[in-house]
């Protein structure tokens, strides 16, 4: 799986494009999909995406009074999970650089009575607009795939971690061989056919399947918040390597 193509292009699924234009085209997915984005993540993932979020949160072990950041946080189920791990001494903030997103997860959260300790801001991950040490805990599931210039979202992480903190990349990877064929026919034969029924766009869902073949893999992944100035980096392999979650330290 490779990084950026070069300073001039990036992958959008298969195809190689401008660099300028990717985020434009992604947001265009997104604004497809957000209103049955959660109801897609259930069928795509036969709810197995929920269980996956939980062992992200069981591993952040945030604490009252933490400061955190879900970015590309969408609909909001982790923000609104952390919100009862940090109290009220505590604040979540929300991000995503899509508005639709963002809007469908403001709705959810006032439906679920979430309100005091966060805030949502639409932003860019890969120029966060936070002060220097600002944050105990950024979580980021299932979106860097999404960013044009990957490690300039991991440096910006790092930056606005506070000495100690730690980030938490919860992404699609790569499987082991014994699965990956029939991940291969779910992937390209069953999902843009789920996203034209519940969705009706088997366009973006064919996007999100080639997005995942062309994002790093584990090791990948890994050397990348190396580089970026994480520590302590490690990752636990899900669902046989299907999903990955990457945690690394701001030591």
């Amino acid at each position: 799986m490779a990084k950026q193509d070069s300073d001039n292009t990036t992958h959008f699924g298969y195809q190689s494009v401008a660099s300028d234009d990717k985020a434009r085209m992604v947001r265009g997915v997104f604004d497809s999909v957000a209103s049955r984005y959660d109801v897609m993540n259930d069928l795509m993932s036969a709810g197995l995406h929920r269980l996956w979020k939980r062992f992200t949160i069981d591993q952040a072990a945030v604490r009252p009074g933490d400061v955190i950041l879900d970015l590309a946080g969408g609909t909001g189920d982790l923000a609104r999970k952390f919100t009862k791990k940090v109290g009220p001494q505590g604040h979540v903030i929300l991000a995503d650089i899509n508005a639709a997103m963002l809007k469908q997860g403001r709705s959810r959260l006032i439906d679920a009575g979430v309100a005091g300790n966060l805030s949502i801001a639409q932003v860019d991950a890969q120029a966060l607009p936070f002060a220097n040490e600002t944050f105990d805990c950024i979580t980021m599931a299932f979106g860097l795939r999404n960013v044009t210039d990957k490690d300039a979202a991991l440096r910006s992480m790092f930056g606005t971690l506070k000495p100690g903190g730690k980030a938490m990349i919860l992404e699609f990877s790569e499987p082991n061989k014994a699965v990956k064929p029939a991940y291969d026919l779910y992937s390209f034969k069953v999902l843009p056919t789920l996203g034209k029924l519940v969705a009706d766009d088997a366009d973006s869902y064919q996007y999100l399947a080639e997005s995942i073949r062309v994002h790093p893999d584990q090791e990948t992944l890994k050397s990348m918040m190396e580089e970026a100035g994480f520590e302590r980096c490690r990752y636990h392999n899900l669902a046989a390597g299907i999903v990955a979650l990457h945690i690394g330290y701001r030591i």
